[in-house]
């Protein structure tokens, strides 16, 4: 055998061999396919008899068999749901959105995740849930219908936070107009203080420091005999003093007048 022969020979082999391991792979597939199918069918028959529990089982070995089963993970979502799970609701629902191929299927997924956001109050994000599942098919009119609905709703959450927040700006306004006035009654306060302050230490000053005023010191003063000084007559002595003089002119005169009489000049002055 030449060479070209096994060259042949040995590229026969080779799509043979990867044809036949294609062909066990696509079987595997389907035998996936088919088991997963069969889980989602038992969960649906456990549905239908409220028994969430087990249906949860069964969807997720379908899972397991196959991760790309749009209705295993569907129905799994659907089944949280039911439960009131609706976080995990939207996770599944979500998943199987992402991984659908056909239109149908992208639309179940999406309508229902409108659903669970409008459970939750969240009608913001229910309103592009239902645009998507419309996109998928524009001719369903629950579709449309629940997206009327969630847009109503959005309007009455945006109505409600412009109100809470007009209400919080005016509380704030409030609160500052409160601050305000507080703090013109504290710096009013202190100004009064300030100034009972002030009158109080003009009020001292006016005082010695026995708490007396100063000018009932003074008109007591004034009422009371000055003390003489060392070396300063006393008023008692200059009163004395002077009426000693007067006597002693009163005498001088007499003598004079006296002289007068008899015709004898007297000297008035002294000599030295």
């Amino acid at each position: 055998m030449n060479n070209k022969m096994k060259y042949i020979l040995l590229i026969i082999i080779t799509l043979t061999t990867a044809f036949s391991f294609s062909q066990d792979k696509e079987k595997e597939a389907l035998l996936a396919a088919k088991k997963a199918n069969n889980y989602v069918y038992e969960g649906n028959n456990l549905i239908s008899e409220n028994d969430f529990v087990s249906a949860e089982k069964e969807y997720r070995k379908a899972i397991s068999e196959q991760g790309t089963t749009v209705a295993g993970i569907y129905n799994l979502g659907n089944s949280y749901v039911k439960k009131g799970n609706y976080e995990e609701a939207l996770y599944r629902l979500d998943q199987a959105a992402k991984i659908a191929i056909s239109k149908p299927e992208k639309h179940k997924a999406y309508h229902n995740i409108g659903n669970v956001l409008m459970q939750n109050k969240k009608c913001k994000e229910a309103v592009e849930a239902y645009k998507n599942a419309l996109r998928n098919d524009p001719n369903d009119e629950e579709t449309r219908y629940n997206l009327g609905l969630a847009k109503i709703c959005a309007e009455q959450q945006k109505d409600e936070q412009d109100d809470k927040k007009d209400d919080k700006d005016k509380d704030k306004e409030d609160d500052k107009k409160d601050q305000d006035k507080k703090e013109g009654d504290d710096q009013k306060d202190q100004d009064q203080k300030d100034k009972g302050d002030q009158d109080q230490k003009e009020g001292d000053d006016k005082k010695d420091e026995n708490g007396k005023p100063k000018e009932e010191k003074d008109d007591k003063e004034k009422q009371e005999p000055q003390k003489p000084r060392p070396g300063q007559m006393s008023p008692q002595q200059i009163k004395s003093l002077l009426e000693a003089m007067n006597n002693q002119e009163q005498n001088v005169q007499e003598k004079i007048n006296a002289e007068k009489q008899k015709g004898v000049k007297v000297k008035t002055e002294k000599d030295w």
